[in-house]
């Protein structure tokens, strides 16, 4: 199971960076929970795209690089990766090492907790290194 969630892990990150949400949505399951640690956020998929309207309104462009994506049992996953935006209006750009960690139910993701500190998403998902 962990190689299956792995790759409907990658399916979603990488169809969150086309930003194309609709592909992004059909990876989700339908109680979708979504604990953002910068963005408090309510629960289900019509928060996923409230959740990104958010990241859309402050930044110009945002990016996804360097992304490793783990089993961290049999039904969760921890992704890895270099976050880049650029702040609209401001045109700051910024860059740290952030993490979501995953929970799947079915081939669906149901729990989405993002990290913008790679070392706390490490410890919550007992991997620490």
């Amino acid at each position: 199971m962990s190689d299956e969630n792995v790759d409907t892990v990658r399916r979603f990150i990488d169809a969150l960076s086309r930003r194309d949400y609709e592909a992004a949505v059909s990876e989700l399951g339908p109680d979708l929970e979504i604990d953002d640690t910068d963005i408090p956020e309510s629960t289900a998929a019509d928060s996923f795209y409230t959740w990104m309207a958010r990241w859309d309104e402050i930044w110009e462009s945002w990016s996804i690089e360097d992304l490793e994506i783990r089993a961290a049992g049999e039904d969760r996953t921890i992704s890895l990766f270099r976050m880049i935006v650029k702040g609209k209006g401001s045109g700051v750009e910024l860059e740290r090492r952030d993490a979501v960690i995953t929970e799947l139910r079915e081939d669906k993701i149901v729990k989405l907790g993002y990290y913008n500190d790679q070392t706390k998403a490490l410890e919550a998902a007992g991997l620490s290194e």
